[in-house]
């Protein structure tokens, strides 16, 4: 349990209510259509201008340096298409979903059903040892329960998973890729025929784009290179967000606002922050308003900021840095059973961080 919780009260319904309609009245639960619609614009505008930058360079290496930026585009689709599955953009969840195929299947080949279900599991428990999907990744222990016991090339990664972290997340694209197909070929999702439609011609149009412009040596090369960036980028905006923070089990008993607040980080920075990382910065914000749209958030951030230090619940807060700081120490701490040694307490449970 968390320290101090057994004589402070938990948030009440209505003192959570007061802080929803103050976010009411300031218009940041309101749709930001004219918002979205120029994002989706300039999305699809810088991507049509990349594409004409490949074609007219041509066969050639120097088309590979085309490749992060591609990546960095792919990730803005992504941030899209997690928007639309928030129901962020339409009151309309047809006209959310038809963005969100566009976005993940068709423009980076990703499946939007199966990254809805997998997301909305997370959102319901962040951060819970057996409930939450992001921390049940078979190559990396989050707490020193998971990291116990591992063998073999698994207990190899889990020892040295805060060295090998970031060249992992290099792989991440490829695994999200597997993971769509292998979520239609196991029946998961609700639309098997629209999906696999839609992946089916991204991968036609992306890999007949590249193998047509360029020869096979460079084309293979701009291949690894954009998924493993795009990978990186993702999970580098993701990171953050919850790991390094504290781990929940079956023994804690929080309650629903402590439960997204006390597992998630914020990261400061400016407007550019929050478009580099989607609004994902504001991740304490965006747990507890899912829907709330984007460019709203930072908007709210001072007026839950105010409502956690009225009810003593931690708001965490760092720089961008210092969150993959944290997140490298708590996977350093996860994997110190298999190295022998006795960890610090940085992979450990919620209990202790909850009061300020």
């Amino acid at each position: 349990m968390i320290a101090g919780e057994a004589v402070r009260p938990v948030p009440r319904r209505t003192e959570f209510a007061v802080l929803t309609r103050a976010l009411r009245a300031a218009g940041l639960l309101e749709r930001r259509r004219g918002w979205y619609a120029a994002l989706i614009v300039a999305t699809t505008t810088l991507l049509g201008a990349t594409v004409a930058a490949f074609v007219a360079i041509g066969d050639s290496w120097w088309t590979v340096a085309l490749a992060p930026v591609f990546a960095v585009v792919a990730g803005q689709c992504g941030f899209i298409g997690h928007d639309a599955g928030h129901r962020q953009i339409f009151d309309s969840a047809r006209a959310n979903d038809a963005v969100g195929y566009v976005a993940g299947n068709l423009a980076i080949g990703l499946g939007y059903a199966r990254w809805v279900a997998e997301h909305n599991a997370h959102h319901a428990n962040p951060n819970h040892e057996t409930r939450d999907p992001d921390v049940q990744i078979p190559v990396l222990a989050f707490s020193a329960e998971q990291a116990t016991g591992r063998r073999g090339p698994l207990g190899f990664v889990a020892r040295h998973q805060a060295v090998l972290f970031f060249p992992l997340l290099l792989l991440e694209g490829l695994s999200m890729h597997v993971g769509s197909v292998r979520a239609l070929l196991d029946g998961e999702v609700a639309r098997p025929r629209l999906e696999a439609t839609l992946l089916a011609v991204h991968a036609l149009v992306y890999l007949g784009a590249v193998f047509l412009v360029l020869s096979p040596g460079p084309a293979v090369v701009f291949v690894v290179v954009q998924q493993g960036l795009f990978g990186l980028y993702l999970g580098a905006v993701f990171a953050p967000n919850h790991k390094g923070m504290p781990m929940v089990s079956a023994a804690d008993r929080l309650d629903p606002v402590r439960k997204q607040v006390l597992t998630s980080r914020n990261i400061r920075g400016n407007v550019l922050v929050d478009h580099a990382m989607g609004g994902l910065n504001h991740q304490i914000e965006h747990h507890l308003f899912t829907r709330m749209p984007r460019p709203n958030l930072r908007r709210a951030r001072p007026l839950v900021a105010a409502f956690c230090e009225r009810q003593g619940i931690t708001y965490t807060e760092t720089g961008l840095l210092d969150s993959y700081a944290r997140t490298l120490r708590h996977l350093h701490e996860a994997g110190a059973p298999l190295r022998g040694e006795q960890g610090s307490g940085a992979s450990a449970g919620i209990e202790g961080v909850g009061e300020r």
